[in-house]
């Protein structure tokens, strides 16, 4: 679907608009650097909701978008939208890439006076089975509409600027958390990734995926500008995900990086036996040894000051209600913004389990591996000073807050290969990963306002630095 370019009219209501919400647009007047642009937010909202044609699943109202989302990486559905964008970015002027994971790169030339990697908005298009219309979504159509912008204003950046659109980042499908940017960054082997397999049908893998839907891209996977897509900055505004900005009346977040987390997969075996006839002391019972080792995760990560959480269980397909399972898996997510609190719980967990595993009946065996391995990061600050500047100019001091992300982002890959920050925008009730997420039309434009005046100007710094 292709949008008419915003009328004059369009442009001074939304300009309206920011001014009665206590904003205003980024002008020419505060700052040497400034666009003087503004996005058109009825089109950014139009979009979002009309992409979300694609998996919309989980209704729970009777507005047409009061839906959830259910956009799995490399299903159809996602494959329908990957295709919308491909077009829609070749409408404003640019080429598309698409490397060995099926990352999406889109590049507006610049003024042609740098010859350097463009700086890009970057988040992801896949959604959790259960989960919402902003996660992810929100970055990568809030960056549409900031080239879209850029593109009827005829505005020249120094950089090339673009939008890439991150492979399998909830990791939902195929369980690894930001794979992709992961495999763009170095830091997981592309073999590896390839290999994952849907967590219901193992018979599809990333690869095989990746080669059904035509996305096994001819680029690298890779930031060597030699061999692969590099970027000179990482912009990606998300919502927040939690209660923070909601709650201290915030409109923007300006985030500094992102907590540490760790994923493990246990597998707990025991022996399946009749539950009627076999006494408590001669069972081996896996799913009660998981039980107790996901309450005491709990109790664990509670006395450290950090999370843990378990968002899968599985138990054979051929159980039954009177039969001890054979065997049992079950994940497990522990968060904290220390490496050294994660490690710490993870240990303490480690330990617990054993001991939980030989505490009931003949005991169980347990084994485990580690699905991802994320840091803390901190985000650059030259980037981070570029949304300030945006921030304070369009909300004013007291509008934005510092915040660190709970969640992973690809962000916290990239960050690790060019200069990257984040923008945070407030969500109802801190809701998150679920059917009933969402952000206000009025806060997404916000956010899509300051992710645009944030690139503009840190390519005007930049950019005159390179000059």
């Amino acid at each position: 679907m292709r949008h008419a370019m915003a009328t004059q009219a369009q442009a001074t209501r939304w300009s309206h608009a920011f001014t009665a919400l206590g904003c205003r647009p980024f002008s020419t007047s505060s700052s040497p650097r400034s666009s003087g642009l503004t996005i058109n937010a009825d089109r950014l909202n139009e979009t979002l909701h009309h992409t979300c044609q694609w998996g919309a699943a989980h209704r729970y109202g009777s507005d047409p978008t009061e839906t959830g989302m259910a956009r799995l990486a490399l299903t159809d559905d996602d494959v329908r939208v990957r295709g919308w964008f491909a077009d829609e970015v070749k409408s404003l002027g640019c080429s598309l890439k698409v490397d060995q994971m099926g990352n999406m790169f889109a590049r507006r030339p610049g003024s042609g006076k740098i010859k350097a990697p463009m700086i890009a908005m970057g988040s992801h298009l896949d959604t959790q089975p259960r989960g919402g219309r902003y996660d992810g979504i929100l970055g990568v159509m809030a960056a549409v509409e900031a080239l879209r912008t850029l593109q009827e204003n005829d505005y020249k950046t120094n950089f090339d600027v673009g939008i890439v659109n991150w492979t399998n980042e909830e990791g939902a499908r195929f369980p690894k958390s930001m794979v992709s940017s992961g495999v763009w960054a170095g830091a997981i082997p592309i073999d590896q990734a390839w290999d994952l397999a849907d967590v219901f049908h193992p018979a599809a893998t990333i690869k095989s995926e990746l080669q059904k839907h035509g996305y096994l891209g001819d680029v690298v996977c890779s930031s060597d500008a030699t061999r692969g897509v590099a970027l000179s900055a990482h912009f990606e505004l998300h919502i927040e995900q939690g209660p923070i900005l909601e709650r201290a009346g915030k409109k923007i977040g300006v985030v500094s990086g992102a907590q540490a987390y760790k994923w493990l997969t246990f597998t707990v075996v025991g022996r399946d036996a009749h539950t009627g006839t076999t006494p408590l002391e001669a069972r081996s019972d896996p799913l009660l040894a998981a039980a107790k080792m996901i309450a005491s995760s709990h109790a664990i990560a509670k006395e450290h000051g950090a999370l843990a959480s378990t968002g899968i269980v599985k138990i054979p397909a051929n159980s039954s209600t009177n039969t001890i399972a054979s065997r049992t898996s079950f994940t497990l997510d522990i968060r904290h913004p220390e490496d050294s609190v994660v490690a710490r719980v993870e240990k303490l967990c480690l330990d617990s389990f054993q001991h939980i595993s030989k505490e009931d009946g003949k005991g169980v065996s347990v084994d485990w591996t580690l699905d991802t391995d994320s840091p803390a990061v901190k985000f650059d600050r030259g980037c981070i000073q570029a949304v300030e500047a945006a921030a304070t100019n369009l909300v004013g001091r007291d509008g934005w807050l510092p915040i660190t992300s709970g969640a992973g982002h690809d962000s916290v890959y990239t960050s690790s290969r060019c200069p990257t920050t984040m923008i945070f925008v407030p969500c109802r009730n801190g809701v998150s990963h679920h059917p009933e997420e969402y952000c206000s039309p009025e806060d997404c434009a916000i956010g899509t306002q300051a992710l645009l005046d944030a690139v503009v100007y840190y390519d005007g710094v930049k950019g005159g630095a390179a000059a």
